[in-house]
């Protein structure tokens, strides 16, 4: 039997069980023992984390080579047009790989989103926009370093959904558990 725990990882939270410096950690949200971060999310990003005890899952999960598709929510300084959002559904080059074509699209604030704490910068001059970004890798800083690569530096980004496994349904800070057998969960991700 393997166990998924899937969170709604707060801002400012580690992928670890370990607080360091001024970052909080994951044992202050889950009580599952046993569990391993399948997909990082840096600490300063937000939204779905799964963790589960199953190697071959995590494997599946994680893994660029599998292809599971990410679907994050950024929050981007200024208003993209379509031909920048073109450069990032064609590939973005950049310094060490080329990151692969994207969906993307721009998108209204998600609804029942919750405040960041701390907020985001907040300039009176500069709007910004929500754009949703489907990609299948997830290199580190992927949809943060490609979207200033097109000129809009992201300011707050959030995972919503790996796979089929999303948000829906969980706080900020909540968790809720999965168990099955290998096949019937991993039908569950994809």
């Amino acid at each position: 039997m393997s166990t998924i725990v899937c969170l709604n990882k707060p801002y400012g939270v580690l992928s670890q069980f370990t607080p360091e410096g001024k970052w909080r950690a994951l044992d202050e949200f889950i009580p599952v023992k046993g569990v391993y971060v399948a997909g990082r999310l840096d600490a300063d990003s937000e939204g779905l984390l799964i963790l589960t005890d199953d190697g071959k899952l995590q494997a599946r999960i994680s893994d660029p080579k599998h292809k599971l598709e990410k679907t994050y929510w950024a929050q981007v300084e200024g208003v993209p047009d379509e031909a920048a959002l073109d450069r990032l559904r064609a590939g973005i080059e950049l310094s060490d790989f080329t990151a692969r074509p994207a969906k993307v699209r721009r998108i209204d604030e998600p609804p029942g989103l919750w405040q960041r704490d701390p907020p985001i910068r907040y300039r009176a001059a500069i709007p910004t926009a929500w754009l949703e970004i489907r990609i299948s890798e997830g290199k580190n800083r992927q949809v943060r370093r490609v979207t200033a690569a097109i000129g809009y530096p992201t300011l707050r980004l959030i995972r919503a959904a790996i796979g089929a496994l999303s948000l829906d349904g969980l706080g900020l800070g909540q968790w809720r558990r999965i168990d099955g057998d290998y096949q019937d969960l991993q039908g569950k991700i994809e």
